[in-house]
């Protein structure tokens, strides 16, 4: 199997808010366009599409894809959570490595509606009702959203075994914004203060509701090639490489008692070792990530489950300013799942969008100096959880 993967043309739309977007399949077309634009070629040299959504029906990835060429491809719509976006990256990538094609799309889109993520089929068994069960047994019932259930009880078993401060975690969503600042296709870009965002509605305990993602639509693209098609297409100069990929789903220490296990501590960091191990690289050599930031909780306990800091570090790393711009590493420079928004299919796409720019020094203002590997971490409950290494191609 071939092991490196190019990806040489990416794009994405400009997220918004529940009820401000256009229609699903054309901000699906919208970024396609955007990526093979990106990448100098035609809609007629895919060989091969894989669409993710959540929320739709059956076949929404060819009615995204239909109005850009009718050649018969496979279209496979890709459905895993909020790590949906890099499950169809993942099996583009296995695609082009097996030899199966030579250039493949990778495609993900969502069209959300207000309010906290729901069950649409409530007439059967919730792929989530183990998970739930085992929240309900260690922190019983309560009316808040699942997920901010979840996530911020893993917070507060952090805060338990290494007695960090609550602010520690809100100090995560001001560097959010202040990264979305400076990046045009964010939903969220208003500066915020510690003191704003620890004053904002308590959602469950440590989250307030600036430490939590936005409902969110968008879409975003990547075209994805091998070697030989880069070189016979002449695409190498604006290529970025795929060194590494990995991932994992849940192991018994999801269920084993602890919320950091369950919401996916476990799976990052079996996925994350992989990935390096793959590479040849360490943690240690990564300039820029785009992490899962769904909550400010799970950015927090991401930074050790990626190995960016040691256990118990992560308020130190914060403190520090070891997460942002002068510091060890720039973490979610585009504003992240916080600030840039979280349409649940994209995100994946738009974490890879973000650090193929980043990578070929094209990210204007929030542009990470010297960055020259890129990491990105992709989870989804229930559960998934994707990483990806990026090095700028040097295939002349």
């Amino acid at each position: 199997m071939n092991s490196r993967v190019n990806v040489v043309g990416v794009g994405m739309t400009r997220f918004a808010k529940p009820g401000a977007s256009p229609e699903y399949h054309r901000m699906a077309s919208d970024a396609v366009r955007r990526a093979l634009a990106d990448a100098g070629i035609g809609y007629a040299s895919v060989q091969q599409a894989y669409a993710g959504y959540v929320y739709g029906d059956s076949c929404s990835g060819q009615r995204a894809l239909y109005g850009l060429g009718l050649g018969g491809i496979p279209v496979i719509n890709v459905n895993n959570n909020c790590s949906t976006g890099s499950t169809a990256l993942w099996l583009a990538r296995q695609a082009v490595a097996s030899g199966a094609a030579d250039c493949v799309l990778a495609l993900g889109f969502e069209q959300m509606q207000p309010g906290a993520l729901g069950m649409l089929f409530t007439d059967r068994d919730a792929p989530l009702s183990r998970h739930q069960a085992a929240l309900t047994g260690l922190h019983g019932s309560s009316e808040a959203p699942l997920a901010a259930q979840m996530f911020g009880a893993a917070g507060r078993e952090y805060q338990q075994r290494h007695g960090i401060a609550a602010e520690t975690f809100g100090r995560i969503a001001v560097k959010a914004r202040q990264h979305a600042s400076r990046n045009p296709y964010a939903v969220f870009a208003q500066p915020l203060s510690l003191e704003e965002v620890m004053a904002s509605p308590m959602v469950y305990a440590p989250l307030t509701r600036y430490q939590c993602c936005p409902p969110t639509c968008g879409a975003a693209a990547a075209l994805l090639c091998s070697d030989g098609f880069m070189r016979r297409h002449a695409l190498s100069r604006n290529a970025v490489s795929i060194i590494a990929q990995a991932m994992t789903s849940d192991g018994e220490d999801s269920f084993s008692g602890s919320m950091m296990g369950m919401v996916g501590y476990g799976m990052s960091q079996r996925a994350a070792r992989q990935a390096f191990e793959q590479a040849g690289r360490g943690p240690e050599e990564v300039q820029v990530v785009e992490l899962h930031d769904c909550f400010t909780s799970n950015e927090l306990i991401s930074y050790e489950a990626l190995g960016l800091c040691e256990e118990g570090q992560a308020e130190r790393f914060i403190l520090d300013g070891d997460n942002s711009y002068g510091g060890k590493v720039v973490v979610n420079p585009s504003g992240g799942l916080l600030s840039k928004g979280h349409p649940l299919g994209a995100t994946g796409l738009a974490q890879c969008t973000e650090l193929v720019w980043q990578l070929r020094g094209q990210a204007d203002d929030r542009q990470v100096e010297g960055a020259r590997i890129g990491l990105q971490h992709n989870i989804g409950l229930g559960g998934a959880c994707v990483v990806t290494l990026y090095q700028k191609n040097r295939l002349g």
